[in-house]
């Protein structure tokens, strides 16, 4: 009698165990999931950002070379006669 209690803690210790590992296989899985379409949603986050950064670049320069370039005006300097 106690060969079969003991075989069946054995059974259901090893079941628990068997257990646990399972759901710890899939909360890696799953973790390990988020973890890469976070790393998806950063990179294509900073293309977008750096596409926008480099198109308002462009916009600015243009907007530079085709302004108008400001007169200089020269101020004549009045010297006086002591």
């Amino acid at each position: 009698m106690m060969v079969a209690r003991n075989t069946k803690e054995t059974r259901e210790r090893a079941e628990a165990s068997f257990k646990k590992k399972a759901l710890q296989v899939r909360v890696s899985s799953q973790a390990m999931a988020d973890y890469e379409a976070a790393g998806v949603a950063v990179r294509t986050k900073t293309e977008r950002l750096k596409s926008l950064r480099l198109a308002k670049e462009v916009n600015d320069l243009v907007t530079q070379t085709t302004a108008e370039p400001a007169k200089k005006t020269r101020t004549s300097v009045k010297t006086s006669s002591g």
